[in-house]
């Protein structure tokens, strides 16, 4: 298992993941889609000529298992994504791509990485704390958009939200 950073012709394979990635998220929401490489590229795109640090991880093979994208604001690092394929998950790839997010907060001086992580995605929470993540920063509340189907409640402390 190799990790590094991408290159220009990893683009096909990085939009497929990219494109996984946003599919598991709409899921969450209980909203049915099919991957869309064509908007998976047009982020890959945004990400590269934003320099935002992209990493991804290639077996033997040369098949990429999984990516992290990290944003950069002063020195505060934030995961944008972490995404490793299903079949390769429980096999350390997430771990292995998580480390190069803090070491990076490391080297600018800082003691954690931020993420923003859907409060019903129960493997990313899981894994997060895990690696001692437990601090809860921050929530967004919002009115519903229209015709928003929420099919969730989520507890924070003595208040429930619809999700």
């Amino acid at each position: 298992m190799i990790i590094r950073l991408p290159k220009f012709e990893d683009e096909k394979k990085i939009s497929i993941l990219i494109a996984k990635f946003r599919e598991e998220l709409k899921e969450l929401k209980g909203i049915k889609s099919s991957i869309n490489i064509e908007q998976g590229r047009e982020e890959f795109k945004e990400y590269m000529e934003a320099k935002y640090p992209i990493f991804v991880v290639e077996d033997d093979r040369k098949e990429l298992l999984g990516y992290l994208v990290c944003r950069i604001d002063d020195s505060v690092v934030w995961v944008e994504s972490l995404f490793v394929s299903h079949d390769s998950r429980r096999r350390g790839v997430a771990s292995k791509l998580y480390e190069k997010a803090e070491t990076i907060a490391t080297e600018l001086g800082e003691d954690t990485v931020y993420n923003w992580v859907n409060p019903n995605n129960d493997k990313m929470i899981s894994f997060l704390a895990k690696r001692e993540y437990n601090v809860l920063n921050l929530i967004e509340i919002r009115k519903p958009w229209k015709d928003e189907a929420l099919i969730q409640k989520i507890n924070v402390s003595d208040h429930e939200y619809n999700y």
